[in-house]
């Protein structure tokens, strides 16, 4: 746990229009109840169904602090599609006092268009003087990591494992324990179990119950694959039988 993360918590600071689709998110009917979600540790994953609003928080907390809504660190400034909500708008993101030196935001659906306006910018340099482009998805995002990814950064993630392998999601654990180490702060939306058995990690499971912090192994996508994996034949006959 960091003395004082640069985010420490967020909330709501007025409402949205009554119109707004976001009001129907599980996410932001949750945000009203709680009044205010912290974040205690240096490392807080997003975890939740499809549909509940993890990228969609994610991304109002990136675009509020100053990153581009398709994701880069702070001094990139591109545009392919203008398709991000106005939730930004509404959020408050309370700080912490110490001042970040570095930071990303990484969404894997747009990552494609991050790596391109780095080479039209030239800006290999910091990715191992070699093209995003040049290298596998997977590979790619593990050498922005690597060579990108600073001290004392704030690093925002949204779903980071749909690129990697599952050996590839455990060389990303050793980085990221590199960078807390080093003053690092991480909000991550993710679906790996693997990935939120990171130690330390405060896990915050949204529903349409509510939000609340739990345990990894009590995390509905834990106990799923905990049990797909323990009878897989079982579980797919039970699925897949016909009515």
């Amino acid at each position: 746990m960091l003395s004082d993360l640069f985010i420490r918590s967020i909330k709501l600071k007025y409402d949205l229009p009554e119109a707004s689709y976001l009001n129907d998110l599980p996410v932001i009917q949750h945000l009203r109840q709680l009044g205010e979600l912290p974040f205690s540790h240096a490392v807080t994953f997003i975890v939740g169904d499809n549909g509940v609003g993890k990228s969609t928080l994610i991304e109002a907390i990136a675009v509020n602090i100053g990153f581009n809504a398709e994701g880069g660190g702070l001094h990139h400034s591109f545009a392919t599609a203008r398709t991000h909500s106005p939730l930004h708008e509404s959020l408050a993101v309370i700080k912490g006092t110490r001042r970040m030196r570095d930071g990303f935001f990484l969404r894997a659906e747009s990552f494609y268009n991050v790596a391109t306006y780095v080479d039209m910018i030239g800006g290999q340099e910091s990715y191992g003087n070699r093209s995003l482009h040049a290298q596998s998805h997977g590979e790619s995002f593990l050498t922005l990591v690597e060579h990108r990814f600073g001290a004392n950064g704030l690093y925002i993630l949204d779903e980071p494992e749909a690129a990697l392998s599952p050996f590839g999601l455990l060389r990303l654990m050793c980085y990221m324990q590199q960078l807390v180490q080093q003053g690092c702060q991480f909000i991550i939306s993710t679906h790996s179990p693997m990935l939120m058995a990171f130690p330390g990690a405060q896990v915050l499971q949204l529903s349409e119950q509510g939000i609340e912090a739990v345990g990894y192994r009590d995390t509905e996508h834990y106990q799923l694959t905990q049990r797909f994996l323990a009878d897989p034949q079982r579980m797919l006959a039970e699925l897949l039988k016909e009515e």
